[in-house]
């Protein structure tokens, strides 16, 4: 593929140590052996079982757990992640408004009116009215609460994103809206994409490639329609037989 890649993920052996200052630590290996790639504009399914590994290898991506073996490299600043429930990822006791302008205080490069241009900037771009700057995560729609989460992403300019299971908790019709704007968004702002989900449908709508993960492991990778047509892993025929 002749696009740069934005993260390559190279023999990945990852896990967690349980265990207290005074006990034996015990590890518990969760990845095994994980290769892939994502380039520059790609929207990338990840999907499995629950416990297959799915939210460990997103933690292990984001630097949160550190791989035992290979390496994770990053080609872009500062990737982001959109949380499933966008209700418990966004402090209640806040406005809109505080939400989207805390990152960039944090990062403390901005002075406030560069502050709030950028956060009328992204609201913009998620398709929110000025008037929610003023509102707090409550009083707003679900729907409304996931472009919110989806601008507190966005709102240091990241070009690689980890959307984990971002509209699962959404009706149909909510969804739609969503995936619609998650493209738009690609396309206006060259983002990445690594789309963790376990609706093999809404993987055939959005994304361009597929990771099938079973037991910590890649048992099966390439385009979607091609996975999704012609699998070669009795697993992924599995999925896609209980999906249908």
């Amino acid at each position: 593929m002749d696009r740069p890649l934005v993260l390559s993920v190279q023999n990945v052996t990852s896990g967690y140590r349980t265990g207290g200052l005074l006990q034996k630590k015990v590890e518990q290996i969760v990845l095994h052996d994980v290769s892939f790639d994502i380039y520059h504009r790609e929207i990338v399914a990840l999907v499995g079982e629950s416990g297959s590994g799915k939210s460990t290898l997103a933690r292990t991506i984001l630097g949160m757990v550190q791989p035992d073996k290979g390496q994770v490299i990053h080609y872009t600043k500062r990737p982001q992640m959109i949380f499933q429930d966008p209700y418990s990822s966004l402090n209640p006791a806040y406005t809109v408004g505080w939400i989207l302008e805390e990152p960039l205080r944090i990062y403390g490069k901005y002075d406030a009116p560069e502050r709030k241009r950028r956060v009328r900037d992204i609201l913009d771009k998620v398709e929110l009215p000025p008037e929610c700057l003023a509102a707090k995560p409550a009083e707003l729609s679900g729907g409304q609460r996931q472009r919110v989460s989806i601008a507190v992403s966005l709102i240091q300019r990241p070009k690689f994103i980890i959307a984990d299971e971002p509209v699962s908790a959404l009706d149909v019709t909510i969804q739609a809206q969503i995936l619609k704007l998650l493209r738009d968004l690609r396309d206006k702002l060259d983002l990445s994409y690594l789309f963790i989900s376990h609706d093999l449908n809404v993987v055939w709508q959005l994304c361009d490639r597929v990771l099938v993960m079973k037991d910590g492991v890649i048992v099966e990778q390439g385009p979607v329609r091609e996975v999704f047509d012609d699998p070669q892993c009795d697993y992924t025929r599995e999925l896609l037989e209980a999906a249908e």
